[in-house]
């Protein structure tokens, strides 16, 4: 398994938001945590609201933490009882954002690492412009929908 680099996290994040300020867009907020769930890097238009960052980081952080795309944890928060996704985002001491937008990165392996969160326009566009920045990188996205 390769490590996610700095700077293919700023090739992702870049073009995530060049694609959504050429689309008109909400400002946006799109972080890159490596495996471990540790910040590498974090961008925002200039004008993106206060909690972009916090909820950027809380989908890329989410997918890290259940090992599938934000897609499946719709799904699943959808279908499970409420008190199972209340205890996971109370765990994470709120750093769980159950909605799309959180995409995990996999190299050509299919190994996982790293996720993006983007944060500020819909929960379909934030993964649109998330899965444009991997792959300019090269590198493989997971949405966590039925058929990539």
């Amino acid at each position: 398994m390769k490590k996610l680099t700095l700077d293919q996290a700023c090739t992702i994040i870049d073009t995530a938001l060049e694609q959504g300020r050429v689309a008109g867009m909400q400002p946006l907020g799109v972080a890159v945590m490596d495996a471990g769930g540790h910040l590498l890097a974090f961008k925002r238009h200039e004008n993106s609201s206060l909690l972009r960052p916090k909820v950027a980081m809380g989908k890329a952080s989410a997918v890290l933490g259940m090992g599938v795309g934000g897609r499946e944890i719709a799904r699943r928060a959808s279908v499970m009882p409420p008190l199972f996704f209340t205890a996971l985002i109370e765990l994470t001491e709120g750093n769980m954002i159950t909605l799309p937008g959180g995409v995990l990165i996999r190299d050509a392996e299919g190994d996982i690492i790293g996720a993006v969160g983007v944060s500020g326009d819909t929960s379909d566009n934030d993964e649109l412009v998330a899965v444009a920045g991997i792959r300019a990188a090269g590198l493989v996205a997971d949405t966590g929908a039925a058929a990539q």
